[in-house]
């Protein structure tokens, strides 16, 4: 297993946390207390902010505990953080249960995966090769 440095502007209590050793993601805390009705969305404030190498990216996923128990989860899944931005970090969690989910200040509310990417050259074509899927999508293949 490799790492690389993360530099990071929060206050302690905010600091991303690891659930077990070698787990991927950090878990994200909430910065305010909120309410989120059913079929409602909320932005809340981790006061996390980062610069990640380049070449790496912040992916900010659901906590997989508040989809299963509550129906809540991020919205724009996975939220994209890239190198360049410095700002806080912000999670839009949305209740797709049917009671209304209180977050308190501190709350775990999301985790964030770091990954190096490959940056892409497109290539402009007249036609592209073909393969045995070709353009079938959106359920071409079964549930069975």
């Amino acid at each position: 297993m490799t790492s690389f440095d993360v530099l990071i502007s929060c206050d302690q209590e905010f600091m991303p946390t690891m659930g077990n050793p070698g787990d991927a993601g950090w878990d994200l805390r909430s910065t305010v207390d909120a309410e989120i009705e059913p079929g409602h969305r909320v932005l809340l404030p981790t006061g996390v902010s980062i610069a990640l190498p380049s070449g790496y990216v912040g992916l900010v996923h659901p906590r997989s505990g508040l989809a299963a128990k509550n129906g809540v989860t991020v919205l724009n899944a996975p939220g994209t953080v890239d190198a360049g931005y410095r700002g806080e970090i912000a999670v839009t969690l949305i209740n797709l249960g049917q009671e209304t989910f209180k977050v308190s200040r501190g709350d775990r509310i999301a985790q964030i995966v770091f990954q190096k990417f490959e940056q892409a050259n497109f290539v402009p074509v007249a036609e592209l090769p073909g393969s045995m899927r070709g353009s079938a999508g959106f359920g071409s293949t079964g549930v069975k």
